[in-house]
């Protein structure tokens, strides 16, 4: 497995942009990566800081497209968990009928070893539409690959110290932001709904 890990690395660096899109995509479906995605990301925009924007995006290309992989696998049925321990399964189930897309977006945030690839997968199992589901693994994806992107702009090589001690750390206050303008979006939407209804019961002058 070192092996294969190191060269993904090599090659993900060789390869730039295209290279950490393999690599996300890889990571995000069948060959578990755990960090390097987020390594190459700080390496790559190290080098050319110029380039932040097109090797966030195709890091968040890569891992959506992956994820997708694997919630189409998800929808041909639940035989596919049997990978998983039945209490994780049992877990991530209820936290997904419970919270919905945002069971799926708050791990895509989060580093590892948060759970995150069954998320995914349930995700396909319960029926999760696939294009909500890209949009909630895109936004969460962007969310933390921009930070890290920004991150490796102002401090260089130093941000990847900052992801090893602080990770955690960054990653909770990027979910919790996304997380209040998510609610702030709802209040708005239910305050536009609660508008247009008195607008539609107030009797014509």
């Amino acid at each position: 497995m070192r092996r294969i890990v190191a060269w993904v690395r090599r090659v993900g660096l060789t390869l730039g942009a295209p290279g950490i899109f393999l690599v996300a995509f890889l990571d995000s479906s069948f060959l578990p990566l755990p960090g390097i995605t987020d390594f190459l990301l700080i390496v790559l925009v190290t080098r050319r800081p110029q380039a932040m924007l097109l090797v966030v995006a195709m890091a968040v290309l890569g891992s959506v497209a992956g994820c997708l992989v694997m919630h189409f696998i998800g929808t041909q049925g639940e035989k596919v968990l049997e990978r998983f321990e039945t209490a994780k399964v049992e877990r991530a189930m209820a936290t997904l009928r419970r919270h919905g897309l945002m069971a799926v977006l708050i791990p895509s945030l989060l580093p590892p070893p948060a759970p995150f690839k069954i998320f995914v997968i349930l995700a396909g199992v319960v029926g999760i539409p696939r294009v909500p589901f890209a949009a909630a693994i895109a936004i969460g994806r962007t969310a933390r690959y921009l930070t890290l992107g920004i991150l490796a702009v102002k401090y260089g090589s130093r941000a990847q110290i900052m992801l090893r001690e602080h990770g955690g750390a960054i990653s909770l206050v990027v979910a919790g932001a996304l997380l209040l303008g998510f609610v702030i979006y709802l209040l708005d939407q239910r305050r536009e709904a609660g508008k247009a209804d008195r607008m539609a019961i107030r009797p014509p002058e």
